[in-house]
């Protein structure tokens, strides 16, 4: 196949996809459509067989109408028979297959009306349950097309929602980490601070036992004012010191 052949078998394919493309997205406008058209031409049917059902009742009376002049004549023949007259029996027996002919033929015609109808009662009672059968399934085609949309709407929503969602939980995290580095920064200048001063050292003997911290002890505060409500002074005890520089210890007698 040449290059044009193969081109013009793409367009052909593109042109067959996008027809496509355009029914299933029309699919159930088009359905409607289909629907409507099969109740008209349903409706137009019934019309006809209405027709029909008429010309039929037409046909009908001619043959009871044939078949009581039959019987008519061939009484009348009887009794002509009865009294001898030949002749006129005989001109009434004509009478009566000429009827009878007549007769023969329109029963024919009602018997192709009869035929006739009951197959297009068939027919139209087949394509009436077929047409309510298919407006059920459109009608549950529509009701799932519509809780499809409905779904996709929300899960939309609900992705974005998480999107968001996850989007402020990062930013969350994120200013936890600064603020936690923040303090850590703040942290570790205190203890810098502290080391060059000396205090870090005095915190530590404090912590360990071996100076009281600094300031004053509720117990001692107490006790003191137990004993100046009973009359004794008791002057505040002062702190051990230690001499950072000389590491000399004085300890109150």
């Amino acid at each position: 196949m040449g290059v044009f052949g193969k081109l013009f078998t793409a367009l052909r394919g593109a042109a067959t996809e996008t027809g496509e493309a355009i029914v299933d997205t029309q699919a159930l406008r088009i359905l409607d459509q289909e629907m409507r058209d099969a109740r008209t031409n349903l409706d137009e049917a019934k019309e006809n067989l209405a027709k029909v059902i008429a010309e039929q009742m037409g046909v009908e009376r001619s043959v009871k109408k044939l078949a009581d002049r039959v019987k008519e004549y061939e009484g009348y023949a009887m009794q002509a028979m009865d009294k001898g007259d030949e002749k006129l029996a005989t001109e009434l027996a004509d009478e009566v297959a000429r009827a009878e002919n007549e007769l023969a033929a329109q029963q024919a015609v009602l018997d192709g009306y009869n035929n006739n109808i009951n197959n297009l009662k068939n027919i139209i009672r087949n394509t009436e349950r077929n047409i309510v059968s298919m407006e059920r399934e459109i009608s549950v085609i529509k009701t799932t097309e519509s809780v499809q949309k409905a779904s996709t709407a929300a899960a939309t929503k609900f992705t974005g929602m998480n999107s968001s969602m996850r989007s402020a939980t990062e930013s969350l995290e994120r200013i936890k980490q600064k603020q936690q580095q923040r303090s850590d920064q703040m942290n570790a200048a205190i203890q810098l601070q502290q080391e060059e001063s000396g205090d870090g050292l005095q915190s530590k003997l404090a912590q360990a036992g071996i100076i009281p911290e600094k300031g004053t002890n509720s117990n001692a505060v107490l006790e003191r004012l137990k004993a100046k409500r009973a009359g004794v002074s008791i002057p505040p005890t002062p702190p051990t010191q230690i001499m950072a520089n000389s590491v000399e210890i004085k300890i109150n007698q």
